[in-house]
């Protein structure tokens, strides 16, 4: 997992992929205050955004998540988030198969657990071995936000 700033994003010493570049570049350049929910392509199929507005919830009610096919790009437009992560081990536990057509596995829990906070600006880039547990109120007290999650395809890496 890569943890960065829009604020700092020129001077942050990464060498993203290019396609991960263009995504944060797209992210950096976009008012999605005046964005409508939606998807939106980047890259074609390749790399594309998802606008989304909703309240944040219970860390109980959260389920940790993985990807196989695609690289998580989760930017906070608006609001804040609480997300959980760990590295990929066995001792996860799915809560069921991978699910091909949905790109995701839900686990039970997070092993260890750690968390940050993702506040307007803030962005993560989670790859496939990065477990992540989205969409968690901060201080267990829902609040509404504005987050874009864009999906960038591995194999485009």
């Amino acid at each position: 997992m890569i943890i960065g700033s829009m604020d700092t994003l020129d001077e942050n010493h990464v060498d993203y992929p290019e396609i991960i570049q263009k995504a944060l570049d797209y992210l950096r350049d976009t008012d999605f205050t005046k964005v409508a929910d939606g998807r939106y392509p980047i890259a074609g199929d390749k790399c594309f955004a998802n606008v989304q507005r909703y309240n944040t919830r219970p860390e109980a009610d959260c389920k940790p998540e993985t990807h196989v096919k695609y690289v998580d790009i989760q930017y906070m437009v608006d609001g804040e988030e609480f997300m959980g992560w760990c590295p990929y081990s066995p001792d996860l536990e799915p809560l069921a198969p991978y699910d091909a057509e949905k790109d995701v596995t839900f686990y039970k829990a997070l092993v260890p657990d750690s968390s940050i906070v993702l506040s307007p600006g803030c962005f993560a880039v989670l790859y496939p071995e990065d477990v992540h547990r989205p969409q968690a109120a901060v201080n267990d007290i829902p609040s509404p936000v504005i987050k874009v999650v864009v999906k960038v395809a591995v194999d485009s890496l």
